[in-house]
């Protein structure tokens, strides 16, 4: 979802290689062709599709496991902020490590706490299993996010030998990660909707597609040196690159907003449809969670060739033009619309948050790049959890309209601003 540019190890169309065609390692690693850097992208793009998916696989479920228990919506809230507070948490500490340790290790590591949720989803589904597995789900997350994004466009321009080509990356990198969250919650539905044992057998299913790309990621190159020397350890600084704190806020307070419209259709929008407007299928609940990440993906591709000021844009235009023809439709109690305006909505999202990352990403140099992100992606997911839990709690004691409408008032004005400034320095 950055533009990803490589290190000096990395190798232009004019550096010469070996007569196997074999890319310069980096420092204490192995050698590599550019076809295997070639199909280590494309492993590297399918484990974070999957991991993505499994993060939204239970949207479409909470509200069986609230039928089942009995729970409120704040319930529900509090649930999706063990999410939050697991990928926020492991942003910290965790997501800038891949610039000292490799990729690699970092998203096997992601990979394997997916597998560990998965399990937990199936043998322990009350509701204290539904927080830790989440938790436990949060945490792979941010361990995958920023590592995954700046692997996948070093692995690209390696491939191809063309640091112009981290362009493509950068647009796969979005595309993967939103449309894994959109097919995340469409499977989630579906499965619940036509399979027997709604709340195990989409596990059962990302157990299987979670161990196929931990192996795939096994096969794939490394792209970090070595360092020479041992680096001590601390957290992730949530601090801008020096001169360009302007430039770095602006992304993340634009990220902040875009996952806070995520974040309403992971959590509480399910409940939305069956509370406000009866809706209680549990695959137009998993579609409607898909078609506002799909159309987040989707708005990348479509308008890739947009200038990056003019996706900006575009993206606010879309993006709080959908909420308030959400929060319209919310008023007269106009289901179509509801979703309709998600979807415009979420399109606006792609644009905004790819634009944020992307921006962010250029802001420093290859070696702190996958710290950077980390702190741009932990701002995001910021937004993604603590505006929800706000509604959540919002909820005990106001009605759902007037909460829905203040949530749509201040993500607006939060796109609005950061968005302008954004447009300014792209």
């Amino acid at each position: 979802m950055s533009t990803v540019t490589d290190s000096a190890a990395t190798p232009t169309a004019s550096t010469p290689t070996t007569p196997d065609d074999r890319v310069p390692a980096p420092r204490g690693r192995r050698a590599h062709t550019r076809r295997r850097h070639g199909a280590g992208f494309w492993a590297v793009a399918f484990a974070f599709l999957a991991v993505m998916a499994f993060a939204t696989v239970p949207a479409p479920l909470y509200v069986l496991y609230q039928a089942r228990d009995g729970f409120p919506t704040f319930t529900t809230t509090i649930v999706f902020a063990a999410y939050g507070v697991g990928v926020v948490g492991s942003l910290w500490l965790a997501g800038h490590l891949s610039d000292v340790h490799g990729r690699k290790p970092l998203i096997l590591v992601s990979i394997a706490l997916e597998l560990v949720a998965a399990v937990l989803f199936l043998v322990w589904n009350d509701v204290s299993g539904l927080i830790v597995a989440r938790f436990v789900t949060g945490l792979g997350i941010g361990t995958l996010t920023a590592t995954a994004t700046a692997h996948l466009g070093e692995l690209r321009v390696r491939a191809t030998g063309d640091p112009r080509s981290a362009k493509t990356a950068s647009i796969a990198a979005g595309v993967v990660n939103l449309g894994g969250l959109s097919l995340g919650a469409l499977i989630g539905g579906a499965l619940a909707e036509f399979v027997g044992a709604p709340l195990l057998v989409p596990y059962a299913v990302f157990v299987v597609l979670l161990v196929v790309a931990f192996v795939a990621v096994l096969a794939a190159p490394e792209t970090v040196d070595r360092p020479e020397e041992r680096v001590p350890y601390r957290p992730q600084r949530v601090q801008a690159p020096a001169g360009k704190s302007a430039a770095f806020w602006a992304a993340g307070v634009a990220a902040f907003a875009a996952l806070a419209v995520q974040g309403l259709f992971t959590s509480v929008a399910p409940t939305f449809l069956g509370t406000t407007f009866h809706v209680t299928d549990r695959l137009a609940a998993g579609a409607t969670t898909f078609g506002v990440f799909a159309a987040s993906a989707l708005s990348q591709l479509v308008f890739a060739r947009l200038s990056q000021r003019a996706q900006i844009r575009l993206g606010m235009v879309l993006l709080v033009g959908g909420l308030l023809v959400l929060a319209g439709a919310a008023v007269v109690l106009q289901v179509a619309g509801f979703i309709g305006g998600g979807v415009v909505a979420g399109a606006g999202v792609g644009l905004i948050f790819r634009a944020a990352i992307g921006s962010a990403g250029a802001l420093a140099a290859p070696e702190q790049r996958g710290g950077v992100l980390a702190t741009v992606f932990l701002i995001a997911y910021a937004g993604l959890t603590v505006p929800v839990v706000a509604v959540g709690a919002a909820l005990l004691v106001l009605p759902t309209l007037p909460v829905l409408i203040g949530y749509v008032v201040l993500v607006s004005a939060l796109t609005v601003v950061a968005g302008i400034r954004l447009a300014a320095r792209a």
